[in-house]
């Protein structure tokens, strides 16, 4: 769980208090709401001290409980800003790149079905030593210097791992463009292009690819990744978004599945990896 979800949380079971002490009849002790709620005195302290999440039942029981029924919306409000949970780049990357990198692949060991869309670079799970390397060191210079590079890097090869287990299945979609960023040296694509093409055909994996010619529904923008339908994972350069609420899924599950549409597959895709692969032939 992320410190600033955590940290949200904890200021919702703050204002939780002030509403039990401010109670119109008189302030209230957490056994006396727990009776008036038929809760047991535990749950009270769980979501007072942001040790558990609360529902919007338990807002709105909490808010009628202690006669101020008028501020539910401002505590569903609360609620709703902390289903995303925003992990600050600045705050994450305090203690290097290696850490993040280490945090996602223990949710990627936890799933056994992944999809992945990326619109300007080559998805993690599939990436070269190298290529990986050039993508990390462009963050670290965005970001603020990190001295964690390589360790960064084996931790994203090593989390490939997962692609050889049984069960497992990763589905991406790329936009044509992800193909031809030279986000790295011209030699160090071509390689990155090999393996991707290398990987049509792989039982674990599903590769789609998206040609700039192809007609959209909707902007090819906005990566992110699904989990096993449980969480969405989304890059900003600001932060990374772990949505885990229903709605926000399904939403990345539609757009997904509108993208999906213009993809291609098998040999049309592998055409369109081998055509960005000569076009480098020039650089």
């Amino acid at each position: 769980m992320s410190t600033d979800y955590q940290q949200a949380r904890e200021a919702l079971g703050a204002r939780l208090r002030e509403l039990r002490f401010s109670c119109p009849d008189g302030r209230l002790t957490g056994q006396h709401l727990a009776q008036r709620l038929d809760w047991p005195g535990s749950k009270v302290s769980k979501l007072e001290n942001g040790k558990q999440t609360a529902t919007p039942e338990d807002l709105r029981a909490w808010a009628d409980a202690t006669g101020q029924p008028d501020v539910y919306p401002e505590l569903a409000s609360r609620l709703a800003g902390f289903e995303s949970h925003i992990r600050s780049w600045r705050r994450a990357l305090a203690n290097g790149f290696k850490p993040v990198h280490e945090s996602l692949s223990m949710e990627i060991d936890r799933s056994t079905e992944i999809r992945v869309w990326e619109e300007a670079v080559i998805v993690g799970l599939v990436q070269t030593p190298e290529y990986a390397r050039h993508v990390i060191r462009r963050y670290s210079d965005l970001l603020g210097p990190a001295s964690d590079v390589e360790d960064a890097v084996r931790a994203r090869i090593k989390r490939q791992e997962w692609l050889y287990q049984p069960g497992r299945k990763l589905h991406v979609l790329l936009w044509e463009a992800a193909l031809r960023s030279l986000i790295c040296p011209p030699s160090v694509l071509a390689a990155q292009l090999d393996r991707l093409a290398g990987l049509i055909g792989m039982d674990t994996i599903e590769l789609g690819i998206i040609p700039f010619a192809a007609s959209v529904k909707i902007v090819p923008a906005n990566g992110f990744w699904v989990l096993d339908d449980r969480l969405v994972v989304a890059e900003d350069w600001h932060a990374e978004l772990w949505l885990d609420d229903a709605d926000n899924i399904a939403l990345y599950m539609k757009v997904w599945q509108t993208l999906r549409e213009s993809a291609v597959y098998g040999a049309d895709a592998a055409n369109i990896i081998n055509a960005a692969r000569r076009a480098l032939n020039s650089h």
